[in-house]
């Protein structure tokens, strides 16, 4: 049995410039970190033949394209797998859906597993290149390459994105800052139901027609992940947790399926309860809510009586790897 994990992530800045649409124009910046919260892969051979998959559903099949998980049927074809005799089990710490990238996270867990099951390698770069590939050029979701390469590589990292190439190197923080953004970030959970794929393809139709308000927003966006960096490099948490607070703010113009007034109402409940800044994680509607709070205390009082559910995490440095 081979196992692999990877992990699911958080934006720290810039997100959704990792869009192909934006960024072959005018240049992707973004700031990720993966989280130790992760998606489990295992896969294995089993006494009878053919194709047995177990995730949200489970599937029984003796031919690759009668399988129905569109990332599965297309992994086992790029592997070059024929008749296969497989079995394939994913499990997750926070279900799919929540704004965390899971989707990536999957996608470079699962290519590892099959890779070292076919006894080849792959580097890391090349699997979060292979499974932006999978998801966007085979399977045409209107995604960016945030969460695969996040999720290959773990870590604090800075990506550069020019439509073709991603440059990727650690944040520059020292340890004290670490410890300090890990200690004050918290997440809460806000519920299952969103449309990020709607959020997605409206914000790369709008891109690629060159809409003014559009393209001016994700470059505000790129300039805050830039200026992100900055303030994180020296040290300046506080100046990190304002620029959370305009983030969110631009973030909402771009779609008004971003939010709801829940989620308004939640942001502005933390705000005024122990946290400095705030912002929703992922494409938008719901998910999770992402505080910076210098009185964590209080912000979790506080948020327990909505109730909402705190997700407690570290981060993570190991990226995608291989546990059996």
């Amino acid at each position: 049995m081979i196992i692999t994990r990877s992990p699911l992530r958080i934006s720290i800045g810039g997100g959704a410039t990792d869009l192909k649409s934006f960024s072959k124009l005018y240049g992707g910046f973004w700031i990720a970190t993966s989280i130790n919260k992760y998606v489990f892969t295992t896969v294995t051979r089993p006494f009878e033949e053919g194709i047995y998959l177990k995730y949200s559903k489970l599937e029984k099949t003796k031919s690759i394209n009668q399988i129905s998980h569109p990332i599965i049927r297309e992994c086992l074809k790029y592997l070059g797998f024929s008749t296969p005799q497989i079995e394939i089990t994913t499990l997750a710490d926070i279900p799919a859906g929540t704004g965390l990238g899971s989707s990536g996270s999957f996608t470079t867990a699962l290519l590892k597993a099959l890779h070292v099951y076919k006894k080849k390698s792959i580097d890391t770069n090349s699997l979060a290149k292979l499974a932006c590939s999978i998801e966007i050029d085979k399977l045409k979701a209107p995604i960016g390459i945030q969460d695969q390469y996040i999720a290959a590589y773990g870590g604090i990292r800075c990506f550069e994105y020019d439509g073709e190439n991603v440059v990727t190197y650690p944040l520059n923080i020292d340890y004290n800052t670490l410890i300090k953004l890990e200690d004050n970030l918290l997440l809460f959970f806000t519920g299952f139901t969103r449309r990020a794929n709607d959020i997605l393809k409206d914000q790369d139709s709008k891109t690629k027609s060159l809409d003014p308000s559009m393209i001016a927003n994700l470059n505000e966006i790129k300039t805050m992940g830039h200026d992100i960096k900055k303030c994180l490099e020296g040290g300046n948490v506080k100046k990190f947790s304002d620029i959370m607070n305009e983030h969110w703010n631009i973030k909402k113009k771009r779609s008004d399926k971003m939010t709801n007034s829940n989620i308004d109402a939640w942001i502005d409940y933390g705000l005024k309860n122990g946290a400095t800044g705030a912002k929703l994680i992922g494409a938008g509607m719901n998910g999770f809510i992402m505080f910076y709070a210098n009185d964590k205390n209080k912000l979790r009082s506080a948020m327990s009586k909505i109730p909402l559910e705190e997700v407690r995490f570290k981060f993570d440095f190991e990226g995608t790897k291989v546990i059996v």
